[in-house]
């Protein structure tokens, strides 16, 4: 695999640096090999300073710094999703600068390197890629909504949070790789930058795919996973939550994309949309289940978001919404998600 640094630029220890948070914990695209962060954070191990769990990525305070200790770096990541998809000011001329050293950049912004005359000159004077991971297919790579996903025998499960940077992806992937340990043929479909950045081969990003076009992409991403490898159960990454009213997203994922079981994220300590308050309040997770199950699919498990919580909090949370809901309730992060393969087990 190719070396990859990634660019949070003093935003790692923020939600907005999900997606660095997506590569550090794993990728199959990319050998991540270091992070850009700030003089704050930098000499930490990037995977220490997310989760505790030391995974040989040391963080930088500037590109000069990643240049300087490793020998070869092939992309520059752009590790940010930014409400609206902006590109900061002050990533352009780190950008810049990784061009003229030689480095290709991957980004992962609803703002476009490729839109950028300068940019792309200085690209092709330096023999170097701009990668628009966002940018939107032609309208002959679309596909429409057939009904094929009515074929598909294998359960579909959504993975679906309250709000935006609840763990959707990382639930999601983690519960694929939890099934494989136990000899489960299970399949992610992504529907995100990050999703594609960490690998993925099956899925599409969703929130830069023309709307009349999303229920089929969806479609074609399940029916083509499923074709193609038998998959025993499939996984859909879920995107900000069906009442962010930002952008409701999570009906296509049970009604076109048939998803008859859900996975639901939440953090406790969240008390409205984005932390906007003016956005309004996140409404309770029996209210979320009852929806849910009202559209015609099955909650089979809650995962908490301990976001704010202290260890103590966490299995606190955990002990009263199994007692409130009576259904499995997981704490990733903290503990896997192997509680849940007896459920899948019984639904193949």
């Amino acid at each position: 695999m190719n070396n990859a640094v990634v660019l949070t630029n003093g935003l790692f220890k923020t939600s907005d640096a999900k997606t660095a948070h997506g590569l550090i914990r794993g990728t199959e695209r990319y050998s991540v090999i270091g992070l850009i962060d700030s003089t704050e954070t930098a000499g930490n191990d990037a995977g220490a300073l997310l989760d505790g769990q030391h995974r040989n990525i040391p963080i930088l305070a500037t590109l000069n710094d990643a240049i300087t200790r490793f020998n070869t770096i092939d992309y520059l990541i752009i590790g940010i999703a930014t409400i609206g998809g902006r590109l900061p000011a002050d990533m352009l001329i780190i950008i810049e600068e990784a061009i003229n050293a030689g480095i290709s950049i991957v980004n992962g912004l609803h703002e476009f390197l490729q839109d950028k005359p300068a940019l792309v000159s200085l690209a092709t004077e330096k023999n170097v890629q701009l990668i628009d991971v966002r940018k939107p297919k032609s309208r002959e790579e679309l596909h429409f909504w057939t009904g094929d996903i009515f074929n598909v025998k294998a359960p579909i499960i959504g993975v679906i949070g309250m709000d935006c940077a609840m763990g959707k992806r990382t639930a999601a992937r983690m519960l694929t790789q939890a099934c494989k340990k136990h000899n489960i043929n299970a399949q992610m479909i992504y529907t995100g930058q990050t999703g594609w950045l960490q690998g993925g081969r099956y899925g599409f990003i969703f929130d830069s795919t023309l709307n009349d076009f999303v229920s089929g992409e969806l479609e074609y991403a399940i029916t083509s996973c499923w074709k193609d490898t038998s998959a025993d159960v499939i996984f859909i990454e879920g995107q900000s939550s069906l009442r962010n009213p930002s952008g409701p997203c999570g009906m296509e994922l049970m009604i076109s994309g048939n998803a008859k079981h859900v996975v639901l994220l939440f953090a406790p300590k969240r008390k409205y949309f984005d932390n906007e308050e003016h956005w309004g309040s996140i409404p309770s997770v029996e209210s979320e289940i009852e929806l849910i199950e009202k559209i015609g699919s099955k909650v089979i498990a809650v995962a908490i978001h301990t976001e704010n919580c202290s260890p103590e909090e966490a299995y606190s949370f955990q002990k009263e919404y199994e007692h409130k809901l009576n259904i499995p309730v997981l704490l990733p992060v903290e503990e896997g998600v192997e509680q849940l393969i007896p459920i899948l087990k019984n639904l193949i």
